[in-house]
């Protein structure tokens, strides 16, 4: 081992990036800088050009500290103000910016409210319940000033109409129909109908004289307001549509431009529903102009089902931005549709991650999905690769080509990718899919990416030809070849890694054994045995000839490969160790496991260095960086954690601090030497030395009487509060219980003339257990000490009631 190379000491949380969107609303800001999202009990602010979240609004919580969990929120038109309803039936009015409440009020719905939208003005509120009722806000007063009723069920769209003269309030609910009300009467002015199931969407044109709804019957509808609300068209879409917004007037589309002029026949508008597609009309005509082709959106698993959930535009950028049901959230550019921007709002668990791309600038993640998700480190965005059927298992990166990527999963295939260089986009390679159940855990050989060993539930340990041309820049297509095959375990395999040399293979698998194989012909070579469970996680050291395993029975064990003994046992974790890696050059092992730890172990001495608690649950996967200074960790808690090495800062720190107390200790003796028994005294007590002060303070009080008392009163609030502390403990000796005394009823005596509520700490139960006198002799002291404690106690009494 090479001497230069040291042990790592500590690692702090850099990073935390845990889910910002769980379901529900979602809106854009008008300068398409920041979303604010729903989740669980807040609302999440997602600043878009950095990727991270800047505020979170509804931390709080009720009065018995249950969380105050948010069923809906909506942006005012002028960006600055968020209203949020909560299912404890209290409504808040924000300044989202300096997260920071205005106003609090009670609903009276009779149930949770479904949908808030605020009027041009923004000083009226709309709300919509799950009781059918619509009302109305004055927010200077937070007065309900009208309940608009005629609908039936779940408020399913709620929308003012955008002149300030009209004063109509749409909504529409279970009962397919919108109703149109007007602020004026309170009244309903327009019923339309014509959908036959629930509307999932109203925009209206920029004059506000046409409307156009949106339903899962599968039609959009063009509406005249001007006419009595009659039809003008009827559009069939043939899907289930969740969300429409509308295009400018002068909007470009792909191979499309939309004139200027704002006239019904030049009205667009995009839709997305259950294809997972996002799809152009032109209204007037009826007919569909551009159809999205380069979706990251699954199509709904059945009829009806969901797919996209919210449709955004933003004019600023004009870019769409598609929510789907998985919680993505992905940017698109209007004019040419390319995606600009991915992002993740709730990732599931994390299942396995790696570091991959030039400097390891990506972090790819597998989770309970079937696309792979790789983030761009520096902003995270996300990009999601799709090629999988099912949920992905393991992720591996080739060592000598961070550009290359193999997967498996529960479809029980192995996959190929590589990310272009110069974009950082990932695209597939080629599929190997000779298992019959699914793949857990995949590696690539170490010295040249030449070959790619997986293990499967099926029991089989199978070796697979990497072409040669994944190295370059050409494509490659097709299956995978199969070199080796053999059946490995008597139960699943849930891990396998290669030898930094390339000639060992290792398996570790339910039945509770490791196993070595030749990575020639996969002859097996030995089995390892001795853990009381299953084992999760092998790794080779990259300088010893020893081989490290992790397992459910909660410890880790280092075997030896010259004789296949079981060098150590390392204990310490409260269940499952999950996964394993070395670093230091071999010296360490970090570990992760499904009590939530992550641990630090030292090779030579078999103990754990340092733990972190590091997540809510299980830590399924670890990934560390080529030059250790980076672990990113991810588990069930659907949270990924970005740990930095600050073993070298850390040690500065020390060094440092180690540098100021010898300096003081210096300086205290100075002060000593030259007599100057105040300055020593409050510098004494900073460093936390009783002993010296109490020495200190004998020196004083043999320059006089009066000279400990003036010395006293000069220190600080500060140091007298722990001058009484060290005079408490002194007291109970009795060497030193007089001058332990007379420094009590000092500060006793200069309290009584405090005229604050800073004597609470000095009047504490423990510091009067302090004051009680070692020996007999001193009961008329105590006495007197108590008397001055219950004067002091009726002056700050008496100060609190004038107050």
């Amino acid at each position: 081992m090479e001497p230069s190379v040291k042990h790592k000491e500590a690692f702090e949380a850099q990073e935390r990036h845990g889910a910002f969107y769980t379901g529900g609303q979602i809106q854009w800001t008008k300068d398409g800088k920041h979303l604010l999202c729903q989740c669980g009990e807040t609302v999440q602010v997602l600043d878009v050009e950095a990727g991270r979240i800047t505020e979170i609004l509804g931390k709080n919580v009720d009065e018995d500290g249950a969380e105050e969990h948010i069923s809906t929120f909506t942006l005012s038109l002028d960006d600055e103000l968020v209203v949020t309803s909560h299912k404890n039936n209290l409504f808040r009015l924000w300044k989202w910016k300096d997260e920071l409440v205005l106003k609090l009020w009670k609903s009276v719905h009779k149930g949770p409210v479904a949908r808030l939208a605020f009027a041009p003005e923004n000083s009226t509120l709309a709300s919509g319940g799950t009781d059918g009722s619509v009302r109305i806000w004055n927010l200077d007063h937070q007065s309900c000033t009208h309940n608009l009723k005629g609908l039936t069920g779940v408020v399913s769209v709620l929308k003012f109409h955008p002149s300030h003269k009209e004063k109509i309030v749409f909504a529409a609910a279970d009962n397919t129909v919108i109703i149109g009300w007007s602020l004026n009467s309170g009244q309903p002015v327009l019923s339309l109908k014509g959908h036959f199931s629930t509307v999932t969407s109203l925009v209206f044109v920029a004059d506000g004289d046409y409307l156009i709804s949106s339903g899962r019957d599968k039609v959009l509808i063009f509406w005249d307001l001007k006419n009595e609300g009659s039809i003008v068209r009827t559009i069939p879409t043939f899907e289930s549509i969740e969300a429409m917004v509308m295009l400018p007037f002068g909007s470009k589309l792909p191979g499309i431009e939309i004139e200027k002029f704002a006239e019904p026949s030049n009205i667009h508008v995009a839709t997305a529903g259950e294809n997972g597609i996002i799809r152009i009309w032109q209204v007037a005509k009826g007919r569909e102009v551009y159809s999205q082709d380069n979706s990251v959106v699954n199509k709904a698993a059945e009829e009806g089902g969901l797919a996209i959930t919210h449709l955004l535009f933003n004019s600023v950028g004009s870019s769409l931005a598609v929510v789907s049901a998985d919680h993505n959230i992905i940017i698109h550019e209007l004019h040419s549709f390319k995606c600009v921007k991915q992002f993740v709002g709730f990732t599931d668990e994390v299942l396995d991650v790696v570091f991959m791309g030039k400097l390891e600038s990506h972090i790819v993640v597998a989770t309970n999905s079937c696309d792979i998700k790789v983030y761009n480190a520096s902003n995270f965005n996300c990009q999601l690769v799709k090629g999988h059927t099912d949920i992905v298992l393991s992720l591996c990166v080739a060592k000598t080509n961070p550009f290359l990527l193999a997967s498996s999963g529960k479809d029980n295939t192995v996959r190929l990718w590589r990310m272009n260089a110069e974009d950082g986009v990932v695209t597939a390679i080629s599929v190997g899919s000779l298992h019959s159940a699914s793949v857990g855990s995949v590696a690539f050989s170490s010295t040249t990416a030449s070959f790619l060993v997986s293990v499967s539930q099926d029991t089989c340990l199978k070796m697979w030809k990497v072409p040669l041309q994944c190295t370059g820049s050409e494509e490659v297509h097709g299956s995978l070849v199969v070199s080796h095959t053999v059946v490995a375990h008597q139960k699943d395999i849930n891990g396998v890694c290669v030898a930094p040399n390339d000639k060992l293979i290792a398996t570790a698998s339910q039945d509770k054994t490791v196993k070595l194989w030749s990575s020639d012909s996969l002859e097996l070579l030995g089995v390892l045995r001795g853990h009381r469970r299953g084992v999760w996680s092998v790794c080779f050291s990259p300088v010893d000839q020893v081989l490290a395993s992790a397992s459910a029975d909660a410890t880790i064990k280092l075997w030896l490969l010259e004789d296949l003994s079981c060098w150590k046992t390392l204990e310490g974790h409260d269940a499952s160790v999950l996964h394993l890696e070395f670093i230091s050059r071999g010296m360490q092992i970090i570990t992760s496991g499904g009590d939530g730890l992550m641990k630090l172990w030292t090779v030579k001495s078999g103990e754990c260095a340092v733990s972190w608690d590091a997540h809510d649950g299980r830590v399924w996967a670890m990934a560390v960086s080529k030059n250790e200074k980076l672990v990113v960790s991810g588990g069930s808690d659907s949270t990924l954690v970005i740990w930095k090495d600050v073993t070298s800062e850390k040690k500065n720190e020390a060094a440092k601090e180690r540098d100021l107390l010898t300096e003081k200790e210096q300086t205290l003796a100075n002060l000593l030497q030259s007599e100057k028994l105040l300055s020593a005294l409050s510098l004494a007590l900073s460093l936390d030395r009783p002993y010296q002060v109490l020495n200190i303070v004998r020196e004083i009080m043999k320059k006089g009487k009066g000279g400990l008392e003036k010395t006293v009163k000069q220190l600080s609030k500060t140091d007298k509060e722990a001058l009484l502390k060290f005079a408490t403990t002194w007291n109970c000796n009795s060497k030193s219980c007089y001058p332990a005394q007379l420094v009590i009823s000092i500060l006793l005596d200069e309290l009584i003339t405090i005229k604050d509520d800073d004597i609470a700490p000095i009047v504490s139960p423990s510091v009067v257990e302090g004051i009680i006198p070692y020996t007999e002799r001193h009961f008329h002291r105590l006495s007197q000490l108590l008397l001055d404690l219950h004067l002091l106690k009726l002056t700050a009494t008496q100060m609190k009631i004038t107050k």
